[in-house]
This record gives C-alpha cells, structure tokens and sequence, in this order.
C-alpha cells in the first residue's frame, strides 16, 4: 500500500513538473509575443515620425510668396541653380544650404568664404548678358537693385524674387522664411529662425538688468567725414539699440542721414561706434576731431569700430552683430 502511494505521489510530481513547464512555456511565449508587439509598435511610430519629419521639408510646387514689392511671386519647380544679386541674400542662401545651388554672387559678397569663388554678375550696376547666360532656375534680387535691369530680367522669363528691404528682425525672419520656402528648403529656414529668436532672446535677458539711470546714449558713424552719416529710427543699428537698452543718439531722424560734428558734440553721446573699416586709425581719426574733445565718449576713450556687416547686412548673421554692439557699449554687461 505505502509502495503504491509512492508511486500515485510521484506521478503527481511529475504530472505538476510538466504542468508548469507548460505554464512557463505559455507565458514566455505570450511574453515574447508582447515584447514583439511592443517592439513592431515602436518601430511603426519611429517610421511615422521620420516620414513626417521628411514631409515637413518638401514643398509642394508651385509655391508662392509676398516679395519685396509687396506682390505676389510663385516659384512653379524647385531651383537647381541660384543667382544672388546682393550679399545678404548670398548669406542667406548659404545658411539654407543651398551653396551647391549657387552658381553666381554680387561683387560685393564676402561671406561665406565659398560665396568669393562664385562668379561675380555686377554691384550697384548689373551684367545683364552674365546673367543671362547662366540661365538660372531662380535669381535673388533685392529692392536696391536696379530697377531696370530687374525688369529686363523678368522680361527674359527668368525667376526673379525680390527679397524685402527689412530692417528690423523680424523683416529678417520673414526674407528667410520665403527664400526658404521658395527653394524647397522651409525646414532648414525654421531652424535658422528659431536659433536666432533664441539667441537674440539671451542678449535681451541680459540687457534687462541695465538700469534706466545707467542706459547709455550712443552715437554709430556708419561713414566718416567729410559726409558723415547716422542711423536714425526705422534702421537695424536703432533696432538693436532699442533691443539692448541703449538710446539712439540720432533717434529723431528717419533712416540713414547726414549729420554735422556740432550735432555729434551737442549730442555728447557715451559710446561712438563706427561701422566702417576702409580709412586708416578709425578710432584716432575720430577722437583727434577738432572740438570733439568734450564729448564724453572721446575722453573716456569709448569709440569702437565694430563690422559693418554684421549690424546692417539683414542676414542671419544679424544677431551675432547685436551681440557685438552689445558689448562695445556696455562691456561690464555683456563681457562677462
């Protein structure tokens, strides 16, 4: 009797073995199966997510935007081949990545150090038949180009986008934004502006805790005598000013002016800034003005050149320029 037990006891052992084996061997199936559903699952959605990220960067053609103009401009194909007309359009070609598209510039275009090997098609006056030639998909002109040449273009069946004439940041975003959208580039172009909102964003944090009291009057020489010239309100330099808690010197004037040495000593501004490099000992030329000894920012030595391009070229290299007038005027503030 003792000896069947053992044996029944044993087949129950051996019947509860197989019994969990079973159990495991459900459970790790149902497991892995889980796991590969998880694992489908997110592979699906890393899918979706990269064919949205790929569709939120191609542009559906035709596309048409507001030009310089005020009017409207529709680009039927994407361009494979891009002429600039003005620096900051170069620039902003090129921060779109778009060089490999550009197969001529303005002479005047400096930056990037690609844009100097481009083919150069004319400044203030346009080689008409160099352009022609080139037959580009999409020419970048601004509202300072020729007007005539700018028609005879047109009139030749070729592209031709008038960027604004911005000045101020957000012109700037906007002129981005459309030469993006134009060139099938909208992704790149929203990137650009967005790092420039949030930089020009720090700058601006900073200036914060510049006190009314202690806000400095500034006076920016953008071209030496004989004819000196001043930003006034309605231009980049005033726009950055403002931004950083400094006042225009010349605020009461409209655009780029001319303005005589006993405006720029009754002004007595804190900080003269010049924005041009083509004459020699800038800042000694300035400070050895006759009768401008008095002024505040000659006998505090507060004269500083800074580059022109940066603070007037409407590209997206503008912020870099704010920072820079930023710290050639409050150097405790922003040097830190």
């Amino acid at each position: 009797m003792r000896h069947l037990r053992l044996i029944l006891l044993s087949i129950l052992l051996v019947l509860g073995t197989l019994a969990a084996c079973g159990i495991a061997d459900n459970n790790e199936n149902v497991n892995n199966n889980d796991n590969n559903n998880i694992e489908e699952n997110v592979n699906e959605n890393n899918e979706e997510n990269n064919e949205e990220n790929e569709a939120s960067d191609e542009v559906e053609y035709p596309v048409t935007v507001t030009d310089g103009f005020g009017e409207e401009f529709t680009m039927e194909e994407e361009p494979k081949t891009i002429v600039s007309l003005m620096p900051s359009n170069t620039e902003i070609a090129y921060a779109l990545d778009l060089g490999e598209k550009m197969v001529a510039g303005s002479d005047h275009d400096n930056y990037p150090e690609e844009a100097l090997e481009l083919e150069k098609v004319g400044g203030m006056e346009l080689n008409i038949e160099a352009i022609l030639a080139l037959e580009p998909d999409l020419v970048l002109a601004h509202p300072g180009n020729d007007p005539d040449a700018i028609e005879q273009l047109e009139d030749s069946d070729l592209a031709v986008y008038v960027v604004q004439d911005a000045t101020n940041f957000d012109e700037v975003y906007e002129s981005i934004e459309a030469v993006a959208q134009i060139t099938g580039s909208a992704a790149k172009g929203e990137e650009i502006i967005e790092t420039m909102q949030a930089d020009l964003e720090e700058i601006v944090e900073t200036a914060e805790s510049i006190e009314e009291d202690d806000m400095k009057t500034v006076y920016i020489e953008i071209s030496p005598e004989p004819e000196i010239y001043t930003p006034g309100k309605g231009t980049f330099e005033d726009d950055i000013l403002s931004l950083i808690n400094a006042v225009n010197g010349a605020a009461d004037e409209d655009g780029w002016v001319m303005i005589s040495e006993e405006a720029v000593i009754e002004m007595n501004p804190d900080v003269i800034i010049a924005t041009y490099d083509y004459v020699e000992d800038i800042e000694e030329g300035i400070m050895s003005r006759d009768g401008w000894g008095d002024i505040t920012a000659v006998q505090d030595e507060a004269v500083v050149v800074v580059d022109t391009d940066l603070v007037s070229r409407p590209g997206p290299r503008l912020v870099e320029g704010a920072l820079e007038l930023a710290k050639a005027i409050y150097p405790d503030v922003f040097n830190e």
